[in-house]
């Protein structure tokens, strides 16, 4: 498809072309990949798995997650093929619903904020935590929450800034990152196959639990250990947000979210399993400030630990990069339809990058503010990382769920899954049900004010105050996403819908 066509299927949409499109399909995927990052989300939650199911549900639950995060991206990378679009979620929602279609987009549109504004904060934390534990290899100083905190700043400033350049160099960038993250899964796993001292057993990676949160119940004790794979597999969402920036969205979209998925798949598989067969003292590991720095100096020595944790920091780093990108586009695209505080601030484009610049600092800023609770309580990183997964896949479902209600009137883009839509996005609603009321649970026991799960919180704030806003002001003027094209108008792709919805599309701007 040309880039003309893409512009003009925009329009259909009911948007101008004011971001840049300079994104191939491979660059398309490498931000949702790049994102997902095994390098990431395996290795700073990996800690939580060995104390939470231990070897057997690390080894174990990563492909069962997969599979089902698969579904859920098949689910949704069907809907992105008709409605390719940097607004994504929040936009399918609005289209695929013939009653309270703006109110249906509006919550959409704010668990998806939450969710990437979570991820954001989780990965450039987890990437500040490993920083720091290589700085202190390097004897510079000792780590400690206030030192990971500044790093964590620091880090996200530094993405507020690639972004900041415009869209080639982000593009130039995930492109890079998709091989670092491949060559540096192979690196790690071969030097794990071949240094350590000893390997444990196959009984032990696949068969070895352990309960180190306080609680009787093994079965509850593994279904939270499910999160170490579940938050890994978020953010791939970016292919959809970056649309507007990718020729032959309707394809390449889809196609970044359904492949990042599954080469994440096997790369965690392989990364998780060789990291586990390292092990070479899993009580001492286990208890250490950063387990999976501790496996690798264990098993690798000093020096070639050190050379495999700069492969860590270095795809961690690249992830945030692609984080923060993803959840501008999608604040540029909620704020475009005056869906934010401030919108006119956060959706102006950068005439010289083509980049909305603003967008970035919110999500950089926003991100910040969600970490910092980590200085009177590191419990709450674990909690950033459920707010992640619930904000991410409660706004994922939501269109599924619309797009299973709305039958036989979808009108399907060239990318679609045919006889299995339904049961693919039928499954893909029920997991992401399970795994909401899930990670809201607590994860260690006692639970006192130092290992409260306060994910909940935050959605309830969160819901709050969007619920709140809508109740109170909103409802009265939001209408769903802006009819901005050159026509001014929104072409229907489904004729039974869109007659009850033209008048609600096309509004004037209010912000």
């Amino acid at each position: 498809m040309a880039a003309s066509e893409d512009e003009a299927r925009l329009r259909e949409l009911g948007y101008a072309q004011e971001l840049k499109r300079g994104m191939s399909g491979f660059s398309n995927f490498a931000v949702s990949f790049s994102i997902i990052s095994v390098l990431s989300g395996c290795l700073t939650l990996y800690g939580y798995g060995m104390r939470t199911g231990g070897p057997a549900l690390i080894t174990w639950g990563w492909p069962v997650v997969g599979l089902m995060t698969l579904l859920v991206g098949l689910a949704m990378a069907e809907v992105c093929s008709s409605y390719p679009t940097a607004g994504g979620l929040y936009y399918w929602s609005a289209r695929l619903t013939e009653r309270e279609s703006a109110a249906w987009a509006w919550f959409t549109g704010w668990f998806n904020f939450l969710g990437q504004v979570a991820v954001t904060a989780g990965v450039d934390f987890g990437a500040a935590g490993f920083l720091d534990a290589l700085l202190e290899l390097q004897g510079w100083y000792s780590v400690t929450v206030p030192h990971t905190v500044v790093l964590f700043g620091a880090v996200l400033l530094l993405h507020g800034l690639l972004n900041q350049f415009g869209v080639r160099l982000v593009a130039r960038l995930g492109d890079i990152s998709v091989w670092w993250h491949v060559v540096g899964v192979l690196l790690i796993v071969a030097v794990l196959a071949v240094k350590p001292a000893h390997h444990q057993s196959t009984g032990f990676v696949f068969g070895h639990f352990t309960n180190g949160t306080g609680f009787t119940s093994v079965v509850y004790v593994a279904v939270i250990g499910l999160l170490l794979a579940q938050y890994t597999f978020t953010g791939y969402d970016a292919s959809a947000h970056m649309t507007e920036e990718t020729h032959d969205a309707a394809r390449s979209g889809p196609r970044g979210i359904v492949v990042s998925i599954l080469v994440s798949i096997g790369a965690g598989w392989v990364l998780l399993l060789g990291l586990t067969f390292a092990i070479q003292d899993y009580p001492g590991e286990m208890t250490a400030a950063v387990p999976p720095v501790q496996i690798l100096i264990d098993a690798a020595g000093m020096a070639t630990g050190k050379l495999l944790l700069v492969v860590v920091v270095g795809a961690q780093l690249f992830c945030g990069m692609s984080s923060v990108t993803a959840n501008s586009r999608m604040i540029y695209a909620f704020s475009r339809d005056g869906a934010l505080p401030f919108s006119g601030l956060w959706h102006r484009v950068n005439p010289r990058t083509g980049t909305p610049t603003h967008a970035i600092w919110l999500a950089v800023g926003g991100a910040f503010l969600l970490g910092l609770p980590a200085l009177w309580n590191m419990t709450a990183y674990a909690a950033v990382t459920s707010i992640a997964v619930i904000g991410l896949y409660i706004a994922y479902a939501l269109p599924t769920f619309l797009r299973l209600r709305l039958g036989d009137r979808f009108e399907r883009g060239p990318w679609h899954l045919g006889r299995w839509s339904r049961a693919v996005g039928t499954v893909a609603v029920v997991w992401v049900a399970f795994i909401t009321v899930l990670f809201m649970l607590p994860q260690v026991s006692p639970v006192t004010a130092e290992t409260f799960n306060y994910a909940p919180v935050a959605v309830l704030a969160v819901l709050g105050f969007a619920g709140g806003w809508w109740l109170l002001s909103a409802r009265h003027w939001f209408t769903g996403p802006v009819a901005a094209g050159p026509a001014g108008e929104i072409t229907a792709t489904e004729p039974d819908v869109s007659r009850t919805r033209s008048s609600a599309l096309v509004r004037r701007r209010t912000r």
